[in-house]
């Protein structure tokens, strides 16, 4: 797949997600395959500010590439201007978030709120895409809520205004992440612009990845909360698409190495202090699934030290 000048080896991308989707996880799931990382979202506005906790949110490594950077907000002209300025940091697509359903971004008109104004979803992508020489995209939802599904509206006017790429997840902002993940929009959108669009939403395994690609002819999917826990899904993805069975789970050795390596990532990123809290809840969802993993949750989140963590890897592997 192709976004705009960019080449993405495989189709499968790690969505961005804030407060997951850090340098140290981004690494764990390029390392794994994943064909393009998305990084957590960025407002455009703190960035104007110069807000100082955007820093380490800016920050990429040489090994993530491709890697898009993605940034919120609903100004055209503040969006365009900050877009510019940052556009030579090391990222390869700027990725503009319009589907975040968090009710303190829509209440400011940002993220899924801007779903509810086609022309001014055209204006920031027209102006961000010619303020820029990298690829622009969109992230967006089905719709604002069920009496609103214009998914296809919006994504033509990203087309329109000279966008490379829309990735569709497929619940309105009213759902959250609740129910089934509608497909039959992403085919719509599909059918309906010549731009490559990312499938998003329920793909946790390489038989619904396929389901999906067969279903609604996306060129691409976008795995969030399936991600979460597991950076092994993008090789799982890229065997079943090769083999069409479905590789063997990681065991807990595998696991624990793997809590071990994304631990140590956090503290040499952020500190011990920092980096072991950030750890619990990746920890949480490292360990679901396994035998008394609710008790295990509860000791994690107790860790204050990588000596402690460590000891508590060592009782599971025991």
């Amino acid at each position: 797949m192709n976004i705009g000048n960019v080449n993405v080896e495989h189709p499968y991308i790690l969505a961005p997600m804030a407060g997951v989707t850090d340098l140290p996880f981004r690494l764990l799931c390029k390392e794994q395959g994943a064909g393009l990382l998305c990084m957590e979202m960025v407002s455009a506005k703190a960035l104007q500010y110069r807000n100082k906790n955007t820093a380490k949110l800016l920050a990429i490594h040489p090994e993530e590439y491709p890697v898009s950077l993605q940034l919120f907000g609903s100004d055209p002209e503040v969006i365009s201007e900050q877009a510019k300025r940052i556009e030579e940091l090391p990222f390869q697509i700027l990725d503009l978030n319009m589907g975040c359903p968090v009710p303190k971004v829509v209440k400011n008109g940002e993220g899924s709120a801007l779903m509810r104004d086609p022309k001014k979803v055209y204006d920031i992508v027209y102006k961000t895409a010619r303020a820029i020489q990298k690829p622009v995209t969109v992230k967006m939802r089905k719709g604002f809520d069920e009496e609103h599904i214009n998914a296809v509206e919006i994504a033509k006017a990203v087309e329109d205004a000279g966008g490379a790429a829309v990735a569709v997840h497929g619940r309105t902002r009213e759902q959250y992440y609740s129910g089934k993940a509608d497909w039959e929009i992403i085919r719509r959108v599909k059918e309906a612009v010549s731009i490559p669009v990312i499938g998003n939403g329920d793909v946790t395994s390489g038989e619904s990845a396929e389901a999906m690609r067969r279903e609604t002819g996306c060129d691409g999917v976008m795995i969030g909360r399936g991600a979460q826990g597991n950076p092994w899904i993008f090789r799982e993805l890229i065997e079943y698409a090769r083999t069409g069975k479905e590789p063997k789970r990681p065991d807990r050795f595998e696991i624990c190495r793997t809590i071990l390596r994304h631990m140590r990532l956090q503290i040499e990123w952020k500190g011990e202090y920092s980096g072991i809290r950030e750890m619990r809840k990746h920890v949480a969802w490292y360990l679901k699934g396994m035998p008394g993993a609710a008790k295990l949750r509860d000791a994690v989140n107790q860790v204050e030290s990588e000596k402690e963590l460590e000891e508590l890897l060592e009782k599971i592997l025991k």
